[in-house]
């Protein structure tokens, strides 16, 4: 594998030759601080972009200039990573082997096309097009507490630290649609494309420098981006007791999310013993939350933890009966706390860093999920891949320990099915 990157000012190209795929991946990311009042224009859009261009005014003739360069796929995905918010666009397309010659150039025309010639007359998008977004993102946001899973962590989130970026939704408020119009919207496309940071990265079995020629003739943004922002949130500053809040939906399960804060993690336990000691927890089938708490005590339906280290915290989330909130609350403290005193077998350890390790040939084995390991070492400055496999393997029992002295339990959320009424205890 031949990892090149290129500065060019303007955005930074990363090209990946590896000759494990047929395809051809393109991601390109914009990034940059996020705010709230402007996560709902972004996913607005970034759907309205893949509707329509200046020369193919429809989704429909898009789709079938795509399956005219050999199934080519264009998508699009809007998230927040710690402070910043990141706008991935992906292109994915066989190789010209597989096809013909000239065929990933075309699909990257295509590409560019999307992102840079919008379907826009006097500064403003397309009103069919854009009315067509407006109702279908005006639908998923009506409909996102039917996933009580995600709803329960965004409100829990937001319980937290209703000022921090850890709280802002990632869909975006339907209460912020109203205010989008056309014109506003064609706005934050050209703030987009003139402020945000930009990475493009190129996976496959390419010519290095033939991939370099196309993508820096194809794409030429006129704008020179400054530094990047830092994504690590701040060290959160805890309460002097542990809080509560309830809701109640009209569900039959009741939804347990359990915030606990990072206190003063170095970027070595942020990046690795963190890592060991929330698989420990609740991250495998063999974690102490799934074994003791749900196997052996039937107190959830389901359970796991999951590590935000960028917002310096972890989130441990349980399906349980709304009768059983005491016991299942209990058990899990009781076992944050073994793991305070390091009561754990060297085995479970050992175990953890072989269920890591293995994520690895997932990771290898998917453009995806390698294009975003490089991202996370451009954004984040994380060790590349065989480096985090040795440091892993390196990592001790007592530095697991000191992370789990710096794991504190912030708030005790739950979800109950009932009626609309809320409680909230400070």
């Amino acid at each position: 594998m031949q990892y090149v990157k290129k500065d060019l000012g303007s955005y930074q190209l990363h090209l990946i030759q590896t000759t494990a795929f047929k395809s051809i991946l393109v991601k390109m990311h914009f990034h940059n601080t996020i705010q709230k009042e402007k996560i709902t224009a972004r996913n607005f859009l970034v759907n309205l972009l893949l509707c329509s261009t200046a020369k193919t005014p429809s989704k429909r003739e898009i789709s079938i200039r795509c399956q005219d360069l050999y199934a080519a796929q264009i998508s699009a995905t809007n998230r927040r990573i710690g402070s910043l918010m990141d706008t991935c666009f992906t292109l994915s397309v066989l190789q010209d082997r597989y096809t013909q010659t000239g065929n990933f150039r075309k699909s990257l025309e295509l590409f560019h096309e999307i992102l840079l010639e919008p379907n826009v007359e006097n500064k403003a998008f397309c009103a069919k097009d854009f009315e067509m977004v407006r109702n279908e993102l005006e639908t998923r946001l009506k409909t996102s507490k039917e996933d009580l899973s995600h709803y329960s962590i965004v409100r829990a989130l937001e319980k937290v630290d209703s000022k921090s970026p850890l709280s802002i939704r990632g869909e975006g408020y339907l209460e912020d649609i109203k205010n989008i119009t056309q014109e506003s919207l064609y706005e934050a496309y050209q703030t987009m494309i003139q402020k945000d940071k930009i990475d493009i990265f190129v996976i496959g079995d390419i010519e290095v420098e033939e991939v370099m020629k196309d993508i820096t003739e194809i794409f030429q943004f006129k704008t020179y981006k400054g530094k990047k922002e830092t994504a690590i949130l701040p060290d959160p500053v805890l309460p002097k007791r542990v809080r509560s809040a309830v809701e109640t939906v009209e569900a039959a399960q009741t939804k347990l999310v359990m915030v606990c804060r990072l206190c003063n993690l170095t970027e070595y336990e942020r990046n690795y013993p963190l890592t060991l000691y929330n698989i420990i927890l609740g991250g495998s089938a063999d974690s102490l939350l799934f074994t003791e708490v749900r196997e052996k005590n039937s107190l959830c339906y389901s359970i796991r933890s999951v590590p935000n280290k960028l917002d310096n915290c972890l989130l441990i989330m349980a399906g349980i009966p709304k009768d059983g909130k005491k016991q299942a609350i209990k058990a899990i403290q009781n076992q944050l706390k073994t793991l305070v005193h390091g009561d754990f077998m060297e085995e479970a350890l050992c175990k953890a860093k072989e269920f890591y390790l293995a994520s690895f040939d997932a990771i290898e084995d998917s453009m995806g999920r390698l294009a975003e390991s490089y991202y996370m070492m451009e954004l984040l400055g994380v060790d590349d891949i065989e480096t985090k496999k040795q440091k892993m393997r390196e990592v001790t029992k007592e530095q697991v320990v000191a992370v789990a002295k710096k794991v504190k339990l912030d708030l005790i959320y739950t979800l109950e099915g009932g009626s609309h009424e809320e409680t909230t205890i400070e």
